[in-house]
């Protein structure tokens, strides 16, 4: 019996070697990995692993479709307009030894009709108008923005970034009032000192801007008018300069920044050749505070401007009311004095207060508020002069309000309607604008007052 089991014993073993040698013989196949995405929690909602890295990445962005309607001055517009936009952002981070490595892209494409694409009183107070001016005939037009594109490493900010002077930048959602809300090129330090207090030292290109408000140095000749051949700006030395100190706590933010920056001018008109620098500077202080006691998500917004030969710093400029005009009246950061040389800057003030209240978790009132005045130092007969009254400069005033109501039912959506005035003064009469565009030398207004309402549908994702 022994001798049987042994037997069998041998027998199976024998097999399985035999076996075994046979299945080593046959090729292996055996699956790749495979590398699930993960989802990435240090950055906030949204961010997941890119395969095979270590960064993390979220693909998020915009569709907004609006409509407006405003008062309606002339038989060549249209009392109304439309807006369609995309927007695109793609944010990448990356932790390392000396923090964080963020990249941030954000581009848009829009197309705008009506009373969107032709002059108001500034590209986002749309149906809005001033003095003697008329908006113009229908038209459409689309285009692009690269709004942002900038590297973040450790302290060091580079690229195309909001500007650190702007505090209030139309942080509530419709952007109806007159303050620095700017995406420039830029190169930037942050030192942060713990407790939410962070300062910022920026180097900033601003005829990069965004919406054509930043346009440095636009000057005109104090006697001969709006004569941009007899006054030019020769150019910049060097990017404007920004410091600014932050907090940033429980109870809201606080920022106070300043700029300094230098334009070179010339005119070789009358008596005395020009050919020398200005310096230019601006200040601003505001304060956010949040008001839970009311309701979670309220928050108010104060802010005050100063601003020296640099009107882009309070959000006007030459480019912001098209053509460098209000109403065919010049708007310039200078104006130089033929007989005696002397440059002399535009200077202006601005106030802002925007005040956020939640009706319910998914209802919301916005309203804003902005006063300017500018003085401007120059005489602009061709564009000014009314009836035998003296040329000078348009010196404006201007006081917009904004209030809507938005409902989001569902998180990221945003369904809501707002109201916008706006109230314009100018020093001199300006001619009434009749419906060929053509000013009358009889009839002129000094002031003139505007409403304009839109709808907005807005999907954030």
């Amino acid at each position: 019996m022994k001798l049987v089991k042994s037997l069998l014993l041998g027998s199976a073993a024998g097999i399985a070697a035999v076996a075994g040698a046979q299945a080593a013989d046959l090729p292996s196949r055996k699956a790749a990995p495979v590398e699930y995405v993960r989802v990435c929690t240090a950055y906030g909602a949204g961010f997941f692993y890119i395969p095979g890295t270590d960064s993390c990445l979220r693909i998020s962005g915009r569709v907004r479709a609006e409509y407006a309607v405003g008062t309606r001055y002339s038989d060549y517009q249209d009392a109304y307009g439309t807006r369609a936009r995309g927007r695109l952002n793609i944010d990448v981070r990356t932790a390392t030894a000396y923090g964080t490595l963020r990249t941030f892209i954000r581009y848009e494409l829009t197309n705008n009709t009506g009373i969107y694409g032709a002059g108001g009183v500034t590209p986002f107070n749309v149906g809005a108008t001033v003095p003697g001016f008329v908006r113009g005939a229908s038209s459409t037009s689309t285009g692009s923005l690269l709004d942002l594109a900038f590297v973040q490493f450790g302290p060091i900010t580079a690229g195309r970034a909001q500007s650190f002077f702007d505090f209030y930048a139309s942080d509530l959602g419709f952007a109806s009032v007159r303050t620095s809300d700017s995406r420039v090129n830029l190169l930037a330090y942050t030192a942060t000192f713990g407790s939410g207090f962070s300062a910022t030292i920026s180097a900033e290109d601003r005829t990069s801007g965004t919406s054509g408000r930043e346009l440095p140095g636009v000057v005109f000749n104090a006697l001969v008018g709006g004569g941009a051949a007899a006054a030019v700006v020769q150019g910049q030395d060097y990017p404007d300069l920004i410091a600014s100190l932050r907090v940033d706590q429980g109870w809201g933010s606080a920022q106070l920044s300043g700029a300094v920056g230098q334009r070179k001018y010339a005119t070789a008109a009358a008596l005395n050749a020009v050919n020398g620098d200005e310096m230019i500077w601006a200040v601003q202080g505001g304060v956010k505070i949040n008001l839970p006691m009311l309701a979670a998500g309220d928050a108010f917004w104060l802010q005050a401007a100063y601003a020296d030969g640099a009107l882009g710093y309070l959000g006007w400029s030459a480019g912001s009311l098209g053509l460098g005009r209000i109403g065919g009246l010049t708007l310039a950061d200078a104006a130089i004095n033929p007989i005696t040389g002397n440059v002399e800057n535009s200077k202006g003030w601005s106030v802002v207060a925007a005040f956020r209240h939640f009706w319910t978790p998914t209802l919301r009132t916005e309203i804003t508020g902005s006063y300017s005045e500018l003085k401007l130092k120059y005489l602009d007969a061709a564009a000014v002069a009314f009836n035998g009254v003296t040329a000078r400069s348009a010196d404006p005033k201007e006081f917009l309000l904004a209030a809507n109501l938005i409902w989001s039912p569902v998180s990221g959506l945003d369904i809501g309607v707002e109201v916008l005035y706006s109230h314009l003064d100018v020093r001199s009469p300006v001619g009434l604008v009749n419906n060929g565009n053509a000013r009358s030398a009889l009839l002129g207004i000094k002031s003139e007052d505007s409403v304009a309402g839109r709808l907005r549908i807005q999907r954030d994702f």
